[in-house]
């Protein structure tokens, strides 16, 4: 099918109607991917229009960029579905491309990458006392006791170090992971079935695959609990304290938003929305140790504490070694971090989503995309070395 075809017409033809059934696969993600709130509920992360943290343009010639081969800039874009790349260096847009119909005012749902956005907010929080990442998630949230989440630690969670049995399969058709996204309101209920909603889904999660503090384990239901840690924490919904505490310091230049379920509780996990430009504007705010000017918005000691701390050993026996094969690699906070003399952190989501900053250097990537499948070990890899690659040209500019 014609990807111009989803969509258009009022109706829609059938085939090319884009529903809560068919949003996250090939070829409808093209369209969904950019307009999610159209199809599943959510909330505004307001910026604050007065206040836009305004970027600079000095772009760069990246025409001679190589990346495998004979493979320049522009086929790597098309190879990897991208939708929207952003590179600043030294706090200007020195390369900016759409595709798919996007924009720069296009918002486009992070995936993962929203993870890496609560661990921030998580990071601010504790700096200011409300959030202590030593207690039990029982401490705030008593009514997982009964859970596999018994006797985890908030930190835990935080570093996907809680033993929970999960199978985080994005192509299963059964199981606790299709219950979780009918939860979360990112799939259809089958004919019959009773409503559900994300924090009443956690009973289900009732037996332990390891230790808590052990290896890496990724599961996706850690974050959506972490958020409403931080809703008790905060005492305001997730989508308001991200706006007072992040989006308008930082000075988006978009209100973003995030997908909800039908109580209102926010996916954490996945579920963030927001444009390019202004996901380049937290890496920049990364590079420049927490601060906007002379504002500390992201405490520098936790943006030191990702780039140090994280555990190699609990990465090398954990999951996501298959896709980053021999990397050194740690993961912190919600956030990966790829070791060497300039470390490189970076943020993950499924089907292409991307946020590479190197501190050092002063460079971000922000990159969306469409891609067909949720875990590309191919596409990944390749998108490492276009990083790599990006920063090797801009280093020496």
């Amino acid at each position: 099918m014609n990807d111009v075809s989803l969509m258009q017409g009022f109706p829609p033809a059938a085939g090319g109607q884009v529903t809560l059934a068919n949003w996250r696969t090939a070829p409808f993600n093209k369209w969904a991917f950019q307009h999610v709130r159209e199809i599943v509920p959510s909330a505004d992360i307001a910026n604050d229009p007065e206040d836009v943290w305004r970027l600079p343009s000095a772009p760069a010639d990246l025409a001679g960029l190589r990346i495998d081969g004979d493979m320049d800039l522009h086929g790597f874009l098309a190879e990897t579905d991208t939708d929207a790349l952003v590179v600043l260096h030294r706090g200007r847009i020195v390369a900016e491309s759409y595709g798919n119909g996007m924009t720069a005012a296009t918002p486009h749902i992070l995936m993962s990458v929203s993870k890496s956005m609560l661990g921030m907010l998580a990071g601010i929080l504790e700096a200011q006392g409300k959030l202590d990442l030593a207690a039990p998630v029982t401490s705030l949230v008593p009514e997982v006791g009964g859970t596999a989440y018994k006797g985890a630690t908030i930190r835990q969670l935080l570093d996907m170090r809680a033993g929970i049995l999960f199978d985080e399969n994005y192509l299963a058709t059964s199981g606790p992971i299709i219950a979780y996204r009918k939860s979360t309101n990112w799939n259809p209920l089958e004919p019959g079935e009773k409503p559900t909603d994300l924090r009443s889904f956690y009973p289900q999660l009732g037996e332990s695959d390891g230790p808590h503090g052990g290896r890496f384990h990724y599961v996706s239901p850690n974050t959506d609990l972490l958020g409403w840690v931080i809703e008790r924490a905060a005492g305001e919904r997730y989508a308001d304290v991200m706006s007072r505490l992040v989006w308008r310091p930082l000075g988006a230049e978009r209100s973003a938003y995030i997908t909800v379920d039908r109580l209102g509780a926010p996916r954490c996990a996945g579920g963030f929305c927001g444009t390019a430009r202004d996901l380049a504007r937290v890496g920049q705010l990364l590079v420049q140790d927490g601060k906007r000017g002379a504002k500390q918005v992201v405490p520098a000691a936790w943006i030191d504490d990702v780039e140090t701390k994280g555990d190699r050993t609990a990465w090398d026996k954990g999951d996501f070694t298959p896709y980053y094969p021999g990397m050194p690699i740690h993961y912190r906070s919600k956030w990966y971090v790829w070791h060497g003399a300039s470390p490189m952190l970076f943020c993950l989501g499924v089907n292409g989503q991307n946020l590479f900053v190197d501190r050092k250097n002063q460079i971000v990537i922000a990159k969306f995309s469409s891609q067909a499948m949720p875990m590309d070990e191919r596409r990944i890899l390749l998108t490492m070395r276009a990083a790599e690659r990006i920063r090797e040209v801009l280093r020496t500019a």
